[in-house]
């Protein structure tokens, strides 16, 4: 409050000297043209006062001597110079009431000097005060926006006060310079908390951070909505600055009842910006399907396998077989589980292929898994329009191969993984999934032992092949980034989300199901690039180039996630349904199987397009020019 005090008082007294001395001079220039408008000595004295006192009156009550002079901006010089003008009239008004002599062009000059005095030392402290900040800056402060005036930003501000005083250069809050916050209560508006302005509400962002050259926004809200909270990063990633969030409530860590939020602050992640809440799952069904089990992942070295690898070891199962014919990711992922588990996980590495019968059958018969997760596939939707016949070899009769051997061997449950291209399928690697749904629901209509199951989801964040790892290494190497269509859209959930729902439908299968979870909003390809560039700290169109390619071979613009047919049935996770199960003619099945697998083994790459789609009476090949 003394700081405050002082800082009024230096600004009042700076005021005082600019209309006294504008006086004097606007006289003195006046006397050297030999204007006989000058006023005398008496008068001249009076006039001032009379002009001082209104004039430090109504800059009073018009705020100005409450707004620090850094965040003065174009509004604030206009209060500032009606204030003037509305001072010196009734300065004018009293003087005239005293009968004080004055000459109109003297009020006139004299009215002019003060005011360019009055503004130009505002603006000349104001960028001294930011060339000083820009000096800090250089030092390793940032400027900073607080998102939410609320206990958690009045907590931050205290910590960056506390890191000052202790001049604690290892603290992250010794780096932070906060700025002014943001808000959406209106209550709080141009209100001060711990002495930094609210200056603004959250659609106001993009431009209060150009106004106010931030570096960096805290968003500071953790109790906040999921929607809420998409909302704000939607603001914030349309500025420059870098972004982090504080997490939610349940997710911070304290100690001895206190709690250090910089610290905890986080980066922005790119499935913050996903416009859905995280999906739940039950833990226990979880715990209790895996618990004691021998579970066997094929593809256990790829992005979504290697995270079942990982959840499964988190429930206590008796063993873990990881099937891969790639042996660096195999390698991978062996290493980080060893690592993390030492000799209290029973793993077991094998570099196989699903294709090879007679060598899977050698692990099944070895090993008993009672659980299968079925994850080996060839995805690259456009790598596979070039060698069809290798996606049917492995995704059709690798799956057929392995549902066949969990079926032989009793295995309790097998699950495997399709995709949102497997429903009405445009390219050969959707065609080849749903074939793979066919065979799964061909064996859960007549196994006993086995129940079988799929789950269908959209597009995984950062997994392999996927959208995001390729834009990322554009934008880190300079290149522009490529989007095949403006107004191209898909479905959008994370890994451990994906992983979670192949889990949970494990436990809930009961045969033959197609579970489909329920991934909320489909996203733009275009703003997911857009926002991903402004995480970097970017400016999209400017900095990175964003190119449009055209749709690749067998590309849609939007992907669906059931069929006609299909229809939905609610399960009690309320985010996850099951697909009604079709009919499979398994006569009719067979035999195009038959087919398809010497025409492919034959490397007929366009017999082999004709026969999927006599198999998948759903597939509709598109070429795209």
């Amino acid at each position: 409050m003394k700081k405050i005090n002082l800082r009024k008082m230096f600004l009042a007294l700076a005021d005082v000297f600019i209309i006294v001395v504008s006086g004097i001079l606007a006289n003195y220039i006046l006397s050297l043209v030999g204007y006989i408008g000058t006023v005398a000595s008496k008068g001249l004295l009076s006039y001032i006062v009379i002009n001082l006192v209104m004039c430090l009156f109504t800059l009073y009550i018009s705020g100005t001597y409450s707004k620090l002079w850094r965040y003065f901006n174009a509004k604030d010089y206009m209060v500032c110079g009606i204030a003037v003008f509305s001072g010196f009239t009734l300065g004018f008004v009293i003087s005239l009431f005293l009968q004080i002599p004055q000459r109109k062009i003297f009020c006139i000059v004299y009215f002019a000097i003060a005011l360019v005095g009055i503004l130009a030392f505002r603006f000349v402290f104001r960028k001294a005060f930011l060339d000083l900040t820009e000096a800090g800056r250089a030092e390793g402060g940032e400027r900073t926006l607080i998102v939410g005036a609320g206990n958690a930003g009045r907590m931050i501000i205290r910590e960056i006060h506390n890191a000052n005083e202790q001049n604690d250069v290892n603290n992250p809050s010794k780096n932070i310079i906060p700025v002014c916050f943001v808000d959406d209560d209106l209550k709080k508006l141009n209100q001060k908390i711990e002495g930094i302005p609210v200056v603004g509400t959250c659609p106001e962002i993009v431009k209060i951070c150009d106004e106010y050259r931030i570096d960096n926004i805290i968003v500071a809200i953790p109790s906040c909505e999921e929607e809420e909270k998409r909302k704000i990063l939607d603001y914030c990633s349309a500025t420059e600055c870098k972004i982090k969030i504080i997490p939610y409530l349940g997710e911070l860590l304290f100690d001895d009842g206190h709690t250090q939020l910089i610290s905890q602050a986080k980066e922005i992640k790119i499935e913050d910006l996903l416009g859905r809440k995280p999906i739940e799952f039950d833990r226990k069904e979880i715990h209790d399907l895996i618990n004691g089990k021998v579970c066997l992942v094929t593809g256990g070295g790829g992005s979504i396998g290697s995270e079942l690898v990982r959840q499964i070891a988190k429930n206590n199962p008796k063993q873990i077989i990881i099937v891969d014919i790639y042996e660096n990711n195999a390698y991978d992922i062996q290493q980080e589980l060893v690592l993390e588990y030492g000799t209290k996980l029973n793993l077991v590495t094998l570099i196989s292929s699903v294709r090879d019968y007679d060598k899977m059958e050698l692990i099944f018969k070895t090993y008993r898994p009672e659980l299968v997760f079925h994850a080996a596939a060839h995805k690259h939707v456009p790598l596979m329009e070039t060698v069809p016949e290798e996606a049917v070899k492995n995704n059709i009769f690798g799956t057929f191969n392995v549902a066949t051997l969990a079926e032989k061997y009793k295995a309790k449950k097998f699950v495997m993984i399709s995709t949102d291209k497997a429903v009405n399928p445009t390219n050969v690697m959707g065609a080849t999934k749903r074939a793979c749904e066919m065979i799964i629901q061909y064996k859960a209509q007549h196994s006993t032992d086995t129940e079988f199951v799929t789950t269908r989801f959209g597009n995984v964040l950062g997994s392999n092949g996927s959208v995001i790892p390729l834009f990322r290494r554009q934008i880190e190497n300079g290149a522009p980034v490529t989007v095949t269509h403006p107004d191209i859209i898909r479905y959008f959930m994370t890994i451990p989300e994906a992983v979670s729902l192949v889990l949970e439908a494990g436990a809930m299968a009961k045969g033959g199901e197609i579970f489909v979870l329920d991934m909320g909003a489909p996203v733009k390809i275009t703003t997911l690039a857009e926002n991903l560039i402004r995480m970097y700290g970017k400016v999209p169109y400017k900095d990175v180039p964003i190119i449009f390619t055209g749709l690749r071979p067998g590309e849609k613009l939007f992907e669906e996630l059931l069929m006609d047919e299909e229809g939905l049935k609610s399960t009690q996770n309320k985010k996850i349904f099951i697909g009604n199960q079709i009919k499979i003619d398994e006569t009719d099945m067979l035999s195009k199987l038959e087919v398809l697998k010497k025409t492919a083994e034959n490397n007929d790459s366009e017999k082999t397009v004709e026969l999927l789609a006599e198999l998948v009476p759903t597939f509709c090949h598109k070429v795209n020019d």
